[in-house]
């Protein structure tokens, strides 16, 4: 395999943050092979080439099948060599065995982002930054090109319940399309009911207070404070108000993002509350 930058071997332990959320900021030729595969020898040194020479373009992952299993069987892989690329996460073009040069390149033409494509990503990158209005912004206009696009639906949704603009977070989930995303809008809409529906209810003014405070800080901005709360009314109901406390925890995590430092704190000491 040629030593570079832009070429890697990935395993079951990196996969995840080496290919997909890599693929986030640029696309990803993943190139499923095995030592006694004759093909893969003849297809490997092609795409390797075409990466080196792409100058950072592309990062081609290689998987070897027989050291991960789990990774072909999770991604169909019947027969080798096998090529997926990857781009925001998910496959979007692919191919199996050895193909021409020319059919190599239109490959890869494919895999490269549109530029509404880097829009959504630039909205991603300022989400992870939690600059919600400039995030909103970008998703706004990925929209405008692509109407039903799950990732940046969920990403003006995310923004939106970031700036309290919950009416149209609550709109947007109730109609989001079914896709990879839809499991991510599911775990936001029960924080935008809540924050819609902010009358206490009798039975534990102590908690209920806690919880309404909770509700008031998170259309502040003020997540950490918002967590601090719910973790407190946690520890002494797990279950209060249904679960809906946990899951409006559970939400915010998620707008926070899985990379943010203050996501992985609290879901720590979340999971340390519950069991």
């Amino acid at each position: 395999m040629v030593s570079s930058n832009h070429i890697i071997e990935v395993g079951e332990a990196d996969f995840e943050f080496e290919v997909l959320q890599y693929s986030r900021t640029k696309p990803v030729v993943v190139d499923f092979w095995a030592e006694w595969c004759i093909p893969c020898q003849t297809l490997g040194p092609m795409l390797e080439e075409l990466v080196e020479n792409a100058e950072g373009r592309y990062r081609l992952a290689k998987v070897d099948v027989d050291e991960n299993p789990n990774l072909a069987i999770r991604y169909n892989v019947r027969s080798i060599p096998y090529v997926k690329g990857f781009r925001m996460g998910q496959v979007v073009t692919e191919f199996v065995g050895v193909i021409p040069q020319p059919e190599i390149e239109k490959f890869l033409k494919e895999l490269t982002p549109s530029p509404t494509d880097l829009i959504l990503t630039k909205g991603l990158g300022l989400l992870q930054y939690h600059r919600w209005a400039d995030a909103e912004a970008s998703f706004r206009k990925v929209i405008q090109e692509q109407p039903k696009s799950p990732a940046a639906l969920l990403g003006l949704t995310k923004s939106l319940l970031a700036q309290n603009k919950t009416k149209e977070a609550q709109d947007i989930l109730k109609n989001f399309p079914a896709s990879r995303e839809y499991s991510a809008s599911e775990i936001l809409r029960p924080l935008a009911d809540a924050l819609l529906q902010t009358q206490p209810r009798p039975g534990k003014p102590d908690l209920e207070a806690i919880y309404l405070r909770a509700l008031n800080l998170i259309k502040s901005g003020k997540f950490p404070a918002a967590l601090d709360g719910l973790l407190e009314l946690l520890r002494q109901d797990k279950t209060y108000r249904n679960g809906n406390a946990r899951k409006i925890v559970v939400a915010l995590l998620e707008i926070l993002g899985e990379e943010n430092e203050v996501t992985r704190q609290y879901r720590a000491e979340l999971a340390s509350v519950l069991f």
